[in-house]
């Protein structure tokens, strides 16, 4: 990854002029990150170029979730006419690699990352986001009708597919609200040597129910979560909060379902097949939420329109 054009001006301006920018993971949209070192001083440089993408965003909900008490990186620069901001670096500890590699971690660090949402959910929702109703539920859904049936050569019902998404997700209106961080998951968490839990790529929150979070955490779609830690878990939120089980299967499988057809679309339309490797996860996911009954419907139509072999079984290939 080349650095943009414009980062050496926009470090020099920043006081960082003369640091070294290498390359760090990028993510599934357009936006690049860069590691700046200056001596001893770190930061990570994010690129996100318009017209792709928009840096305010996520700027105003690290705002809001700094005013909380949680811990977003501190925005150390920014400029907006070139999508470039400059970032605390919370260093290379991530919540990923340290459960995978000591599972006595697991619980404890789990634990954390659902405090976090408990804390997160007993403030009202930043000011200004757009509200998860209705028509972005159904647009997220049809990312599996879109994207998902025509890369298997499936002709499916789409209107029917609506219509059960309707009638499925309608017990949610006027429901809780809180900040829905949306891609909150093991790979978006950070452990920094402080302690705190460093929080990443929220740029697309939603004001939407409570239960969203608490899926995209416990139904990881690059990582398996122990059943029995997704069962302690939703026990720890409902010590103190309450969570509904068909909300949570419901938006289990929304998602779900989102992510299916988004990780073809990587593949179909982006150039980044690796994604093929996470969908027999994410429909052992999806199979287990269209379980419950308040899913009937819906589970009505994946057994019309999608046989097995469309299924996990038409990914097994890639997974190694």
């Amino acid at each position: 990854m080349t650095p943009p054009a414009a980062a050496p001006a926009f470090l020099g301006s920043a006081g960082w002029g003369g640091a070294t920018i290498s390359p760090l993971a990028g993510d599934a949209s357009f936006r690049r990150y860069f590691r700046v070192t200056d001596g001893a001083r770190v930061a990570v440089l994010m690129d996100a170029p318009p017209p792709h993408e928009d840096p305010r965003p996520f700027l105003n909900i690290a705002r809001h979730l700094t005013a909380i008490g949680l811990a977003p990186p501190a925005i150390l620069a920014t400029d907006l006419d070139r999508g470039l901001v400059l970032l605390e670096d919370f260093g290379d500890a991530r919540m990923r690699e340290t459960v995978d590699a000591d599972p006595a971690a697991e619980h404890p660090i789990y634990e954390r990352a659902v405090d976090l949402l408990l804390d997160l959910h007993r403030h009202p929702p930043a000011d200004g986001l757009r509200a998860y109703d209705m028509a972005e539920y159904q647009r997220e859904a049809g990312l599996f009708t879109e994207w998902y049936a025509p890369a298997l050569d499936l002709a499916v019902d789409g209107e029917g597919y609506r219509a059960a998404w309707t009638e499925a997700l309608a017990p949610l209106a006027g429901t809780p609200v809180v900040t829905t961080l949306r891609d909150y998951h093991a790979e978006n968490i950070m452990l920094p040597a402080d302690g705190r839990l460093g929080l990443l790529d929220f740029q697309d929150a939603l004001a939407g129910h409570p239960a969203y979070d608490l899926v995209s955490l416990l139904q990881d779609a690059r990582r398996d979560v122990p059943a029995g830690i997704e069962v302690a878990m939703l026990a720890h939120y409902r010590a103190t909060h309450a969570l509904d089980d068909a909300a949570y299967a419901l938006l289990g499988a929304q998602r779900n379902a989102k992510i299916l057809g988004i990780f073809v679309r990587l593949w179909k339309r982006d150039g980044k097949p690796g994604y093929r490797r996470f969908q027999p996860r994410v429909w052992r996911y999806l199979e287990r939420d269209l379980a419950h009954p308040a899913l009937a419907a819906i589970a009505s139509w994946f057994d019309r329109n999608i046989p097995a072999t469309a299924r996990a079984a038409a990914w097994e290939d890639f997974t190694a």
